[in-house]
């Protein structure tokens, strides 16, 4: 069925292709995007604004850079009734910049998707990919809503997975092509979590459409894997959190700010200085040997230490998920500082804050869901991360993995073969995908292809790093400007330029392409990142 549905959309581009080359000059000037919205084609509808330049910013931004002049698209296909009895479509958003670097970026999605997010490419720091020049497009993955309900619906689980995507892409580019009159020269993705999973599935799936690809934190076998680990640090934080007034635990104080921030003490004093400078970041991890068992009381529990049950807690969660065999179902997690940063996201996903024994964290809330309506077969709204069982659940997510998970294919021949570039990068604090996994995937890779796969993909760790952005770190980081530089003047990245934000301001690293990485040189600023060497 996708295939027929692929070669009708490739039918119908090419039967109207001579009628819209007629205006198709005209059509690359911004003064017609009223005019663009005419490139109706059956099964797809478009509208478009013409946005004037410097007037707005991106919806809900409040600061931030002011966006270029671009013609906005927003356009649905594939509309269709669905099994559960709701109204499905693909929803996509084209932003077509006035001026237009010739590049097309591919910005991935995230969570449960079913939302269209703004087509602006905020990852690629500093600033926008529109306001870079290229032309970008994002989607919400064929439903529509940002919880998991439309896993009740086959064709839309299909669609996430990939389907919507593939699309999407084809419809991006001759829209590109109708609008300015030529084929965007390169093509780019660059997404983070689930949006990072897309990237890796486009190179799997299908490796000619881009030139370079950024996956950042992948959830690449989150419907098997991650989501399971979840289940696990929310059961074993769960385990020992202190009951309130209604006698039922409350998840978000098995571990106050307190306890984050103790362990944070704990992994720097022994493990900071490793890289040549106490400056707040780990950055050679696999020298870190720091056990949080060292902080466990000697006597009464105190502001100075943790309980006996709350580092008992700390190493299972950090060991990773086992079932009763002890076989691993997920990774061990590094136990980066940042976790213990109030700016990290660490405690939002595992712990939350509510002050009430109904939990807020995100595994609770987002985990929950999508675990309960698309990772199991068929969807049970009643399963509980709190009851996940560990040696039966499992294999209930077997019938989705193996479309949506992107963990299996480390030779991706056909990437390689298209002359594809391939960037990694995963913040050492990540709570919700360990940076170990993503470790796991590039040693992979490499013991797959040898030599040569640094000549096509490379990893860079981020220190102190939350999810995808935030916590005591470097993490505006310019990964798709070192990636257009690789796909079209060879220089292949040894490192990528980051920055510091909120924690850090004006505090500049190299983020060394794995397994390397930054080392004070011994004088200078230790704020410059000139000051640091890959090694």
């Amino acid at each position: 069925m996708k295939d027929n549905a692929m070669q009708q959309i490739n039918h119908i581009f090419a039967a109207v292709g001579t009628l819209l080359t007629v205006s198709g000059a005209a059509w690359a000037q911004t003064s017609d995007c009223a005019a663009f919205a005419a490139t109706t084609l059956p099964g797809m509808s478009l509208k478009t604004e013409a946005v004037a330049g410097d007037s707005t910013r991106p919806p809900g931004a409040t600061a931030g850079p002011m966006l270029v002049a671009h013609c906005k698209v927003n356009g649905k296909m594939a509309e269709r009734m669905g099994q559960d009895g709701k109204p499905y479509h693909i929803g996509f958003e084209l932003r077509l910049p006035t001026a237009w670097n010739g590049r097309f970026l591919y910005q991935g999605g995230g969570g449960n998707d079913g939302v269209v997010r703004p087509a602006v490419g905020p990852q690629a720091a500093p600033g926008y990919a529109l306001n870079r020049g290229f032309a970008v497009v994002t989607t919400d993955a064929g439903h529509q809503g940002p919880t998991a309900d439309f896993g009740f619906d086959p064709i839309a689980r299909t669609d996430n997975a990939y389907n919507a995507h593939d699309k999407v892409a084809v419809t991006a580019k001759e829209l590109i092509r109708q609008f300015y009159s030529k084929p965007a020269d390169k093509s780019y993705f660059i997404g983070c979590s689930g949006g990072g999973r897309q990237a890796m599935m486009f190179t799997q799936r299908f490796p000619s459409y881009f030139d370079g690809v950024i996956a950042m934190a992948p959830a690449m076998r989150v419907s098997k894997g991650a989501t399971i680990a979840a289940a696990w640090d929310t059961q074993a934080l769960h385990a020992i959190a202190p009951k309130g007034a209604d006698g039922q635990p409350v998840l978000s104080q098995a571990l106050n700010d307190g306890d984050l921030a103790l362990v944070r003490k704990g992994v720097l004093d022994a493990c900071d200085a490793q890289d040549g400078v106490a400056d707040g970041l780990v950055s050679n991890p696999a020298a870190c040997k720091f056990d949080v068992a060292a902080l466990q009381c000697k006597g009464a529990k105190d502001d100075s230490c943790l309980a006996p049950a709350q580092v008992g807690a700390l190493k299972k969660m950090f060991t990773g998920a086992k079932n009763s065999a002890g076989q691993p179902l997920y990774f061990s997690w590094p136990l980066d500082p940042g976790m213990g940063h109030p700016q990290n996201d660490w405690r939002m996903w595992k712990l939350g804050n509510s002050p009430t024994a109904k939990a807020n964290s995100r595994h609770v809330f987002l985990m929950q869901d999508a675990l309960q309506g698309y990772f199991v077969t068929p969807p049970d709204r009643s399963l509980s991360i709190y009851k996940f069982d560990f040696d039966r659940d499992p294999q209930r997510m077997d019938a989705h993995s193996w479309i949506f998970n992107t963990d299996s294919d480390v030779k991706l021949a056909g990437f390689q073969a298209k002359g594809g570039k391939l960037m990694f990068i995963h913040g050492l604090a990540d709570p919700i995908f360990s940076a170990d996994e993503m470790v796991d995937y590039y040693q992979r890779l490499t013991a797959q292809n040898g030599p040569k796969t640094n000549a096509f993909a490379r990893l860079f760790l981020v220190p102190g790093m939350g999810h995808c952005a935030g916590g005591a770190a470097t993490d505006s980081i310019d990964g798709l400007g070192s990636l257009v530089d690789w796909v079209e003047k060879g220089q292949a990245p040894q490192s990528v330029p980051a920055s510091g934000t909120a924690v850090y301001p004006g505090r500049t690293r190299p983020l060394c392409a794995y397994p390397q990485y930054a080392h004070y040189k011994g004088s200078g600023n230790p704020e410059d990142a000139s000051n640091f060497s890959c090694r």
